[in-house]
Order: C-alpha cells, then structure tokens, then sequence
C-alpha cells in the first residue's frame, strides 16, 4: 500500500511539474509575442509621431550630424535657453513666448533629444557648449548672448561663458545642477554614446512608451508642446541619450567646476524655493562666488523644474538680466 502511495505521489508531482513547464512556456511565449508586437509597433508610431509633430525651428549640421534650434521673437541681446538632463527645447513652452515679445530667444535640443540627431561624441559640458557655439554660428544668430542654463544646462552654459567670454552678456542659472565636491575630487571620464542598453531596448519594443503616462512622466505644458514632448522622450533614441547623459554628468561636473570666475559677467541665480536641503542651498549660494555682479533670486511656489511648475519666475528673471544688460550699452 505505502508502495502505491509512493507511485501515486510520484504521478501527482510529475504532473505538477509538466503543468509548471507548460505555464512557463505559454507565459514565455505571450512575452516573446508581445515584444514582437512591441518592436513592430513602435518604428510605425515614431513615424507617425514624426508627421504630426514637425520641428518648429531649422535643423543645422555641427559636424556629421544636425541639432535642432528654435528662434522666435527680435530684439538685442537673444537670450539662449540650455535645458536640463533628458529634457528637450518643448520644456520651455509656457517661457519663450513670453520672453519673445521683448526680445530674441533660442531654445534648441542637444544630440540625441527632441528633434536633434545624436553625435558620436561623449556627452559633456564643455561638448554641449562646443555643438552650441557651432549651431549658433550655423544657424546665423549672432550674439553676445544672455545664456539661460536649467539644472545640468547650467554646467553648459558655465562652460560655453568660460570658453567663449565675448559672445556673452549676462547668464542666468535656473535651479543649476550641484557641483560635485572639489575636495580632492576625481571623475568618471565619459564614454563615447550609443551601443545597446537596457533603456534604449524597453523603448525599442514599446514599453517606454507605455508607461510614459502612468509613470507621469508627461509635462504640464501647452498642448502642442506636450504632445510633441510625449512623442519624443519615448524613443530609443532619447532612452539612451538620457543614459549617455547621465554617464557625462560627473566629468562635466568637473568642467564645470574648474570654472572658477567670470569676472564681473553679470549672473542671475534662480533657485527653487520648495524641495530644499541644506546641500542644494549652499550650493546655490555658492554660484554667486562665480561674479563680482550677481544675486540670487527664488521661485517660491516651485520644484526643481521652474520652467514648468512656475514659468512666470522664470520668465521674470531672464526679462530682468535682459534689460540689465540693455541699460549697460
């Protein structure tokens, strides 16, 4: 009797782990069905995003590849808008129309985001500031320029105001990324972008783009602007030229960080005034040390992304450096 037990459990168990491997593989199956899907769905969306979201500016080669740049508005100087990590020039929807009825204003995509393509070169600041001189120049917007930088932008434009201090007349620094410590501090050179990443492979069968809405990843913003926004942060493309960003941060940290004066280049700090510790506090303050003509300002009803959450801040403090640097001619 125990024997029949035995050979009956024995059945029992076989027939538990074959029903196991036949869920396992209808369930590796459906996965397998549903990123084909996936991978065949998301070039045909991309296209069709494409045709229902045109670049509103020009796009100009720097090199072997063409950035996007978006000019509206005249008058002297032209304010140039430099946008965080992972974001693109739509981020600025509610600010450059504002800004374009006192003067001229540029908001562009670095490689790889927006409607820019993407460049074989690391993702640094001193990079960024380098593809910025040269679509500028290419896009024939003379300068000197007021230099708007948000969060990681605000590595660029220290840099782009170091490098190339003439065609520069004032800059203002919205909620500026924190500089790494300068104690003894090394950093992780950046590697060269591109290759296959996890990110890049999610937004290729489509997951990206699925989760964009339940992860809020969607910006309050103008309509067009945030329809173009969902259309474009969910590519392959700006999947991995988020990472390859990320990947700069620290050694354009560090090139940022060597920027130690501007002289007397007249300097907006914008921070934010909710969110805050004492780290990004004192590292707001401490870009005021960039200038002997600086002052620090605060947008008290915002997060980090002053542009979104209050543009009216925003907007102030770069009309402000404007006719500061009007009253100086």
């Amino acid at each position: 009797m125990n024997d029949q037990n035995q050979i009956g459990t024995t059945r029992t168990s076989k027939r538990r782990g074959r029903g196991c491997l036949i869920w396992l593989g209808g369930s590796l199956a459906l996965l397998l069905v549903l990123m084909l899907v996936g991978f065949i769905y998301e070039p045909i969306a991309e296209a069709a995003d494409a045709k229902a979201n045109p670049a509103p500016g020009q796009l100009a080669d720097v090199g072997g590849y063409r950035l996007h740049i978006n000019c509206t508005g005249t008058g002297s100087p032209t304010v140039v808008i430099e946008s965080g990590w992972g974001e693109m020039s739509a981020s600025w929807g509610w600010v450059q129309p504002e800004v374009a009825k006192t003067t001229r204003v540029c908001t562009y995509d670095r490689a790889g985001m927006g409607w820019s393509e993407a460049s074989p070169q690391p993702r640094t600041a001193r990079e960024f500031a380098l593809e910025l001189h040269t679509l500028l120049a290419k896009a024939n917007e003379p300068g000197p320029y007021v230099l708007v930088g948000h969060s990681l932008g605000g590595y660029t434009m220290q840099v782009y105001a170091h490098d190339y201090p003439a065609e520069v007349s004032g800059l203002v620094l919205i909620d500026s990324q924190d500089l790494p410590a300068s104690d003894g501090a090394t950093y992780n050179p950046a590697p060269k972008p591109g290759g296959i990443s996890l990110p890049s492979l999610m937004a290729r069968i489509g997951l990206v783009r699925l989760l964009a809405g339940p992860l809020g990843s969607i910006k309050d913003l103008p309509l067009k602007e945030q329809q173009a926004y969902r259309a474009l942060s969910v590519t392959p493309r700006s999947a991995q030229t988020f990472l390859d960003e990320g990947r700069g941060m620290s050694e354009g940290g560090a090139q940022a960080r060597a920027v130690t004066s501007l002289g007397a280049l007249p300097i907006i700090v914008l921070s934010r005034g909710q969110d805050q510790d004492a780290k990004h506090t004192a590292a707001q303050a401490d870009l005021l040390q960039l200038s002997t003509d600086s002052q620090q300002l605060f947008a008290d009803q915002s997060g980090h992304s002053i542009m979104i959450d209050q543009p009216e801040a925003a907007v102030e403090a770069i009309l402000q450096m404007v006719n500061q640097v009007r009253e100086t001619k």
